[in-house]
């Protein structure tokens, strides 16, 4: 297991660049928001520590994490960030939907940061069950959302 030695919350501030001039986007999925308001509050807590104005903060919400992409599309199109954070929970079911989410959303993303010169950092939890998802955002293994926080103002600064 990839987080099994480490916690996502821990970043060394001396390190981190100050994010007070940056402009942030952050799309989060309806779905499973037990796991994406924690992610977000993970996300959004970071980047204030880090500096960034809570008035350059944005958020959008779209149903599901399928709809990322598009998301996180529009948020460019329309607000300019110097980064986006997706966010999103896929927990696997009895079917093959799961695979198909979690691919097209991955694929989608990775598209956006080919595409286009703003960075969109993944913070999609793909998750074999409820457990692992509170375990990584805001459990025993820390937030994804703030290790997502961290990687957006390192790319924004690129």
């Amino acid at each position: 297991m990839a987080t099994s030695n480490k916690n996502l919350s821990v970043y060394d501030r001396k390190t981190i660049p100050n994010a007070k001039t940056l402009r942030f986007g952050i799309v989060v999925s309806e779905w499973n928001p037990e796991i994406t308001e924690n992610l977000y509050k993970g996300a959004e807590a970071a980047l204030l520590d880090c500096g960034a104005i809570h008035g350059n903060i944005l958020r959008l919400n779209v149903p599901g994490s399928f709809e990322l992409t598009f998301g996180c599309k529009k948020m460019i199109q329309k607000n300019n960030p110097d980064a986006v954070i997706a966010i999103g929970s896929v927990i696997r079911g009895e079917t093959k939907h799961f695979d198909f989410v979690c691919s097209a959303t991955a694929q989608g993303i990775k598209d956006l940061n080919v595409d286009t010169d703003t960075p969109v950092i993944f913070c999609v939890l793909t998750d074999d069950n409820l457990q692992q998802a509170k375990d990584r955002s805001g459990g025993k293994h820390g937030n994804k959302g703030t290790e997502a926080a961290i990687a957006a103002i390192k790319m924004a600064l690129l």
